[in-house]
This record gives C-alpha cells, structure tokens and sequence, in this order.
C-alpha cells in the first residue's frame, strides 16, 4: 500500500529535524544527560514538527541505547515505540478525547508503573481541545506525577490553553521553517523518490507551504501524481494558483482603474483557477506593496518573496498608502465570506470592480482612499496613475494681419482745404487691454461650456492667471498637473471661441509658467517728453510739397 512522503520521510531523530535546532539540541542534551522534566508543551503552527519531536522524544527516554540523546531506532523499545506494539507509551487526541470521564480514567490508568518500558508517556495532541472540566482532572497529576510519568502536550493555540497547565510544563515554541530549509529538504526527497523536481518548483513549494513541511511534502506528493518534470508552472497548472506574472497584470489594471481586470478574471476562472486563490494571491501582492511603502528599509525581510524586486517597484509608485490599505482590507473581507457565498465569482467580481472604481463603494476606508488620492493629484503628484501622456497641440490658426494703411499724398495743387481722402476698410483688430478685461468674469462665463473638473482648475486664481493682449489669450499656470489637463484641444477651442465672441476678433491661446509680468507704468518724464515730440510734428502737418 502506497504510503504518503509525508509519513514516509518523517524524522526518526532529532538531527533529522528540518529548523528547529533551537529545540532538537536542548531536548537531546537533556535525555543525555539524565535531566528529562515530567511535562513539555509543545507550540507552534502546523506542521513544524510539534508531534515528531514527541515522538522522538519518546523513544530516546526508553531507548536501550541512546546515541548523544537520539534514539538508536533498532532496540526492542524504539521498535516497539515506533510501531504501536507497547502501549506504555499512548498518543491520544484530544479532540476526541476531550471529556472529564476520558481524562479521569487516563488519570487512574497512569500511576500504574510501565511494563515494557522505563517510563510511560502520554503524547496529548490538539491539547488546547479538551474542556475546562479535563483541564482541572489533568491539573493533579501533573503537578505531582510519579517518577516513572511523563507527560507531552502539542498544540497550534496557545492561547486556549489555562495558565495553570502551562506553568507546570517546559515550553517549546516551534518556528516556522525557513523556506530555504523546507527546499533542500524536498529537493532531497525528490532524489531518492525518483521525482524530477526542478530547483523553482521546490522554491516554489517551499514558498506555498508557509512554513510547514509537512504541507511542503503534501503539495510535492500531489504533484509528483504525473511522470512530467515538476517546475514552478507545472505545480501552478496543478494547485490552481495563477502565479506572479498573471497577479502582477491584474495589479496593474487595478491600479489604472481599468475594469478590464473582470475580463482578465474570467481568463483566469476559464483555465481552472479557483478565484479563492486568485484574491488569495492579490492579497498577498498587496501586502508586500504596503510593506515596502510603509517600512522601504526592512521590507525586504518581511514580504513573501513571491514577486521580483523590479515588479514591486514599478507597482508600488502607482498606489498611495491608504489605498493599498483599502485594497487589502476589501480582498481579506471578500476572502473571509466566500465560503459562505452562493456564488463566489460573482463576489470575487464585485470585489475587483470596488477596487477598480473607488466609487462604487461608498465605506469609510473607500471614502478615505478617494480622498487622498484627490489630494495627491491636487498637490502635482498621482502615485496611483502613471504621468498622463501630453496630447497633441492644436497647430496654432494664423494670425490676422491688419492691412496696411494707404499712403497719403498731398494734392499737387495748393487748394485751402483738401479733401482728406477716406481710408479702406481694414480687418478689425485685437483691442489692446486698457483694464476692462478682467480673467474672473472672463471665466464666470465659461462654466457651461466645460468640465467641471476643468472649470474648477481654470477658476481657480492660485493655479491660473489669463491677460488678453494682440489677439492672444495668455494663461499662465503654476502646476504641471493643472497644465496637462487644460493644454488640450477641447479646452483651447472653447477659450479662443469664447475670447473672439467677447473682443470681435480672431483669438489664439498660449500657456505659459509662473505669474503674469507686472504691467509697466510710464514715467513722468517720459510723457512729458513724447507730449513734446507730437507738438513739434504738428506744426509740419500744413506744408505743402510741389
């Protein structure tokens, strides 16, 4: 019968224990030197090796011949131990065995000295199941147990177990196993199964297994169910995850507020992603996103290392902080109620379209994202939109020359009042500005004819200044966002329309940064001066050239 790796390659010793060295040594050095505590509690998430290191610890404190406090795994105990023949050393669950009236007769089982064995051991697993009731029977005897009695309690929820139990235990906290360990090992497991595991699909297993080696070994058994090479897209097509490249994309049209990611969805739930996952991995994404803007110099250590350091830089200049927040606060609630949905692509879908469009959620963390996101681009920069590509110029219409004024000539003959001859029409010209123009009324008029966004920057003094002088209306603006989003043509057509309608003429616009120059004043003395140069032309008007 076919047995699971993760049963197969369990360790039988404590050198055998992938990262957890920190309690393999202390534990081999007390059953070596003899100073082995009646009680230890285990801690630690699934999968670190909570109940091998008891049963290892189980064997080593029976076996006949200790190797520097391992099990020799050959003596009639460590076989007996090892395949369930001597009951002096039990397992139980507490999950099912979680009453009073259970622990009470393991209670009065257990002052019996052993048979076969130097000391009885009791592995409790799942502890933190059993009952308030079972904790107070348990209390006793394990604060004055006899010699030949000890006691093992694993659990993966500290927290639901009463202080009073743990105080009278040593312990041990499991870490999670680096992923670089949790690689070597499968890759190790793989060589002598005969799997031809590649080097990205164990760093990839090792990543998804989030520590745990035995859902590290899991993943390999399920993967290793074909004969192809198992690399890092083969265990993708296998486990249903999208991967990097595929997240990564879907990112980016969230950030460019393109609900073409619902599209980009369906491709994914088409080709067998489960959309559970595929938030899963956005979450993911969007916490390692928020970790590098909210703490750039230890980030590195902190993210999951899934996605490549070029792609979160480019990502992470197109979201602002509290919109990362609002994305992964919105993708953990969808995550948490799909298992209670009726139809969880339609959820998933809804959820991407609230990430896609801020306003069709109207919550408090979505009102807070649009709102800084508003500040953001008001003060000249969007950290969630690229810089917007500047359009095309209207080439500018040609301006309208006043024809020339004809010469005028002197009758020949002296006559006492020649006829002053009358000029041709001429082609109406930009009036100067004499201080009737004034940019706020100017502006008050052009609330119909454009957008509000565009209006709001246009009115706005402390952003834009307009002069009108020589058929030109010159707006001078502070803010290369404000410049952008007025220098197009839709914009530049309605401002011309707009002044010609008001000065009867032909207009252009033209932008230009900063204020408006201050307007120069005459000085007195040179009016005095040009005063005198009109006075002096006129006495020449009345000559008559023969």
């Amino acid at each position: 019968m076919y047995q699971a790796l993760y049963r197969k390659w369990r360790p039988r010793t404590f050198d055998d224990v992938v990262g957890q060295s920190h309690i393999t040594d202390t534990l081999r050095h007390q059953v070596e030197v003899g100073r082995v505590s009646h009680a230890y509690l285990f801690t630690g998430t699934r999968g670190t090796g909570k109940t091998t290191c008891a049963k290892i610890l189980a064997r080593a404190v029976n076996c006949e011949r200790p190797d520097h406090g391992n099990p020799c795994n050959a003596c009639p105990a460590c076989l007996g131990i090892e395949n369930g023949s001597i009951l002096d050393v039990l397992e139980l669950d507490a999950a099912s065995n979680n009453s009073v009236d259970q622990v009470r007769a393991l209670r009065d089982e257990a002052v019996y000295t052993p048979a076969a064995v130097r000391r009885r051991v009791y592995i409790v697993d799942e502890v933190h199941m059993l009952s308030s009731s079972a904790f107070n029977a348990l209390l006793k005897i394990m604060e004055e147990p006899p010699e030949h009695l000890m006691f093992i309690l694993a659990t993966t929820e500290l927290d639901k177990v009463p202080a009073t139990v743990r105080s009278r235990c040593q312990q041990f906290a499991f870490q999670r196993i680096p992923a670089a360990d949790i690689a070597a090992r499968l890759a190790q497991v793989a060589e002598r199964e005969g799997i031809d595991l590649t080097g990205d699909g164990a760093e990839l297993l090792a990543r998804l297994s989030d520590g745990g080696l035995r859902d590290a070994l899991s993943l390999l058994d399920q993967c290793a169910g074909a004969k192809e090479k198992v690399d890092a897209d083969y265990v993708l097509d296998t486990l249903g995850f999208a991967g990097s490249a595929e997240i990564s994309k879907l990112m980016e049209l969230i950030a460019a507020g393109d609900t073409a990611a619902l599209a980009h969805l369906g491709r994914l739930y088409a080709a067998g992603k489960d959309v559970g996952s595929v938030l899963s991995e956005l979450a993911g994404l969007t916490r390692d996103l928020l970790l590098r803007r909210i703490a750039p110099g230890g980030a590195a250590a902190l993210t999951s290392g899934k996605f490549d350091e070029t792609t979160l830089r480019a990502l992470g200049e197109r979201f602002s902080t509290a919109r990362l927040t609002y994305i992964l606060s919105t993708l953990q609630q969808t995550g948490a109620a799909l298992g209670r949905s009726v139809d969880r692509r339609t959820d998933a879908e809804l959820c991407l379209l609230r990430l896609c469009d801020a306003s069709a959620d109207v919550s408090p963390a979505a009102l807070g994202a649009r709102v800084e996101r508003l500040e953001e681009q008001l003060a000249g920069r969007a950290p969630d939109k690229p810089a917007p590509k500047p359009e095309p110029k209207p080439e500018p219409k040609p301006e309208i020359k006043p024809e020339p004024k004809p010469e005028i000539k002197p009758d020949p003959k002296p006559e006492p009042a020649p006829p002053v001859p009358k000029a041709e029409p001429k082609t109406p010209t930009a009036p100067a500005p004499s201080g009737g123009f004034r940019w706020a009324e100017f502006c008050a008029g052009l609330k119909d004819r454009l957008q509000p966004g565009q209006f709001i920057h246009l009115a706005n003094p402390k952003q834009v200044t307009g002069t009108w002088g020589d058929g030109v209306l010159t707006l001078y603006v502070k803010e290369p966002f404000t410049k952008a989003l007025l220098d197009r043509p839709a914009v530049t057509e309605t401002l011309a329309a707009a002044a010609g309608e008001r000065f009867g003429c032909p207009a252009r616009v033209r932008f230009a940064d900063g204020e408006p120059p201050a307007p120069q004043k005459v000085k007195p003395a040179e009016q005095g001066s040009l005063d005198r140069l009109l006075e002096f032309g006129s006495k020449f008007d009345n000559i008559v050239i023969e």
